[in-house]
């Protein structure tokens, strides 16, 4: 590869979404924390020390939750840390897997600290980012942050708007407010490439408006016939974009993976208990219904090195097969 045809900033020269999210493949990545079933204790070193796996191991993508405040009634008792701070740490730990936020909360947080977030991770990691958005669902979260939850779909818009002025390769800053004086800000370090914009939930949107304005809309795992329905909504507003556009389709998905590799499938809340061959058979369906990237939210009774070993050489190869370029 010539070195003037390569990003300095990047890992590869294909842009981070087309290696996460592409037409007519399907590629798999992981949540974070990865942890075995029952475990709610975060040993954050031992987290690093997966991800550092799980990018050795050619997993495409690392999620990170944005989970501001925990309360009794919250049904994760997991302590999840400030996604930027965890995102740097994992881009300085890591090399070529991509890192996506699953979901940064566009409604409590100021849309220009949101920028000057993204643009940080994307220059610590050359250009890994995924900037995934989302509105938040929790009424007394909004309370506590002086929000009104009524109002977050107008607050997603609009913050939206102004974090997509940011981070575009012609970057504009849109202040709340302008004074006389006000003079014309900029974010620095400056991207070489636009940071990937990715709606996670809908955020209060219709799917024409995220078609519209994102590079995808990742959901939750839902029983099949609800999926498909949903994906063909989806299909529907991307075939109203003009000709020749594309939009991804994504899914977290959690999985118990037996250590049966026989083991049928079996639904449980938001995904599958499953050996790893029907976990390919549903893969494949998926990819062939036109999903583009699964992250697994793992909940096995197994150790989660072997659980990531497992997949990584019985199921990943199939789908990965078209290996990254790398620098």
């Amino acid at each position: 590869m010539s070195e003037a045809n390569v990003n300095p900033n990047s890992v590869s020269d294909i842009p981070v979404e087309r290696q996460v999210l592409s037409e007519g493949s399907l590629s798999i990545g992981l949540t974070l924390p990865l942890l075995r079933a029952g475990n709610i204790v975060v040993d954050f070193e031992e987290q690093v020390a997966l991800a550092s796996l799980a990018d050795e191991l050619g997993y495409r993508a690392l999620w990170v939750r944005d989970v501001p405040l925990n309360s009794a009634d919250y049904p994760d008792p997991v302590g999840h840390l400030d996604p930027w701070v965890w995102l740097g740490a994992l881009a300085s730990h890591t090399r070529n897997i991509a890192l996506v936020s699953g979901a940064i909360v566009l409604t409590l947080r100021h849309p220009l600290h949101i920028a000057k977030g993204a643009v940080s991770v994307s220059t610590l990691s050359r250009g890994r980012f995924i900037l995934g958005l989302g509105s938040g669902d929790r009424p007394p979260e909004f309370a506590a942050f002086g929000q009104d939850s009524d109002q977050r779909r107008e607050i997603y818009r609009t913050h939206w708007e102004t974090v997509a002025a940011a981070l575009n390769v012609t970057s504009r800053i849109i202040p709340d407010r302008i004074q006389a004086d006000t003079p014309a800000f900029f974010l620095l370090p400056r991207p070489l490439a636009a940071v990937p914009l990715l709606a996670v939930g809908s955020g209060g949107q219709s799917v024409d408006w995220i078609a519209r304005n994102a590079i995808g809309w990742m959901t939750y795992h839902r029983e099949p016939q609800i999926q498909r329905a949903r994906h063909s909504m989806w299909r529907a507003a991307v075939d109203r974009l003009p000709a020749g556009a594309f939009r991804a389709f994504g899914v977290a998905m959690r999985l118990e993976l037996g250590a049966d590799a026989n083991e049928p499938a079996t639904p449980i809340p938001l995904g599958y208990r499953t050996g790893r061959r029907a976990l390919s058979s549903l893969l494949r369906d998926m990819r062939e219904n036109g999903t583009h990237h699964v992250s697994f939210n793992l909940t096995s009774e197994r150790p989660v090195r072997e659980v990531l070993e497992e997949l990584a050489a019985e199921v990943l190869p199939e789908f990965h097969s078209d290996q990254r370029q790398r620098v």
